[in-house]
């Protein structure tokens, strides 16, 4: 059995080219950076947070538990400079977070972890891409904040919707940027038995 800690519809969606059946498991965790963490160390932590909470919420579910259980987490971060920038929680919040991104290259940080129930078998991974936005006008951030799909995504902005229309050139994983790195999911998932096409019928 495969658990996604995960309720983005964009992860689903996207582990759902890879894997015939996995379960959804969403968890909330405190995502807050630590004082003075890195981009990718906070990253890589919000993924094994994630995992780990998935874990204990599944244990303590009532009902039979799958000892051979799986478990897959990821967290994306939009950074520029250095910083991470999170979910706007307001205009204001995107309009500052879209200026900061216009004309100019950020980085999409993906983490992954996959997990067994027990923990003992327990893998990371970092994708890191290169996006570069062209100049944005003030404009078309308040056009693109009425049509909400800004709200809940890293940056401000999502790739794989209208944001996609300021994205220059991308170099590194475009699934990556929309939340889930298949590449590196598929090559996890095979060390813990889960091996995608090989498993798949379209018959």
């Amino acid at each position: 059995m495969l658990v996604l800690a995960s309720a983005s519809p964009r992860r689903k969606a996207l582990l759902d080219l890879i894997v015939k059946e996995f379960f959804v498991l969403p968890v909330d965790i405190d995502e807050t950076p630590n004082i003075n963490e890195q981009a990718e160390a906070y990253v890589v932590r919000m993924a094994l947070e994630k995992a780990r909470a998935s874990i204990a919420k599944y244990s303590h579910q009532a009902g039979d538990h799958s000892s051979d259980a799986v478990f897959i987490a990821s967290d994306t971060s939009v950074v520029i400079d250095g910083d991470v920038l999170g979910k706007p929680t307001s205009f204001e919040d995107a309009h500052t977070m879209l200026r900061r991104l216009s004309g100019r290259s950020h980085q999409v940080i993906t983490s992954l972890c996959v997990s067994n129930l027990n923990q003992d078998h327990v893998l990371t991974e970092c994708v890191t891409t290169e996006v570069l936005f062209r100049e944005i006008s003030d404009i078309e951030i308040r056009q693109y904040w009425q049509t909400t799909e800004p709200v809940d995504k890293a940056g401000a902005y999502a790739i794989q919707g209208l944001g996609g229309v300021f994205v220059r050139h991308l170099s590194g994983s475009y699934s990556a940027v929309v939340g889930l790195p298949l590449y590196e999911t598929a090559q996890l998932l095979a060390q813990f038995g889960v091996h995608s096409l090989e498993e798949m019928s379209y018959e």
